[in-house]
């Protein structure tokens, strides 16, 4: 019979399971911690590539925003900021980009604030490229269509500033919610009227479109003149305070915009072409069927910011309003 023996092991130090409340980290403590991200390129785990974008997502915290007609709001947002990593760096100090946000957290939001974020990113991070986005809700007040009443519509806004070999791009994005009443289905509906005496309804329903838009020049394009643009490109959108006059309204108002899906952004693409602010654009529109059990979707860019072969296999599925 054979009996296994196992070399002897050292002695170990029992650890304390107690939280060190009065441990102060000095200088030269803190000196002595690893730093496996900043180690050298030996380390690096898998293929030697440079990393297009590297960050953290979602952080959240509260930014102070102009409204175009006077004073500030504060509101909840989620940021996303990422960096690029060269090809012989093992990693980068995610907290760092936290804190380098934090550094002009408390002044009002601007593309300049965050072009500084951006500054601090590249020399905190040694790196050469750097992406911000910020995304939120922003509030407005919407008058109802006929009895006067008034009430808060909240839009989904996402900012972004791409700083990428030393270009700086600014951008904006907008989801606009509106209803699309189908042109086949109300013509289908009035034939039936006409020819049969049959009452019908065409099919309309809850629809929306993403507008992403690159800023050029010198003339500020507040979220205010986005859905503005909007609403003149697709003048349906969807109402917080209805009364009864306003219900009847609303119906009469999708009679005289019936709207295809290729309507829609053909539709918001004309007044995207006409407004000078406006650079590169992509317009993504969802129209969710009240006839059908699938969606119809369009997709329509101008230049090269937004040009795509392929997408997202869940873009769609992110185009889902939430009152």
């Amino acid at each position: 019979m054979t009996i296994e023996t196992r070399p002897p092991q050292p002695a170990t130090t029992a650890l304390s399971r107690d939280y060190p409340d009065g441990f102060a980290a000095d200088a030269a403590y803190v000196a002595t911690l690893p730093d496996l991200q900043n180690g050298p390129a030996s380390g690096i785990r898998g293929a030697r590539a440079e990393i297009q974008h590297v960050g953290i997502a979602n952080f959240r915290l509260p930014v102070r925003f102009h409204a175009r007609e006077g004073g500030e709001l504060t509101l909840e947002t989620a940021v996303t900021g990422s960096v690029s990593l060269e090809a012989n760096k093992r990693g980068i100090n995610m907290s760092r980009i936290i804190r380098s946000f934090y550094k002009h957290a408390e002044t009002s939001f601007s593309f300049d604030v965050i072009g500084a974020v951006l500054d601090s990113y590249e020399t905190d991070l040694g790196s050469f490229d750097a992406r911000l986005q910020m995304r939120l809700r922003y509030p407005m007040l919407r008058r109802s269509l006929r009895s006067g009443l008034e009430g808060w519509q909240y839009y989904d806004v996402a900012l972004e500033m791409i700083r990428e070999r030393g270009r700086a791009q600014r951008i904006v994005h907008l989801d606009y919610v509106y209803s699309s009443t189908c042109p086949c289905s109300l013509e289908l509906a009035e034939h039936a009227r006409e020819t049969r005496g049959q009452l019908a309804t065409p099919h309309a329903q809850r629809s929306v479109a993403r507008v992403s838009v690159e800023l050029v020049g010198a003339g500020r394009l507040w979220f205010e003149d986005l859905v503005a643009l909007c609403n003149r490109a697709i003048p349906t959108e969807t109402q917080v305070m209805v009364k009864r006059e306003d219900e009847q309204a609303f119906a009469e108002l999708n009679g005289a915009n019936p709207v295809f899906v290729e309507d829609a952004v053909r539709l918001l693409c004309a007044e995207l072409e006409a407004e000078p602010r406006v650079g590169d654009f992509r317009v993504i529109a969802s129209h969710q069927e009240s006839l059908h059990s699938h969606d119809a979707v369009s997709i329509l860019t101008r230049g090269e910011t937004f040009r795509q072969t392929s997408y997202d296999p869940r873009l769609f599925d992110t185009l889902r309003h939430v009152g």
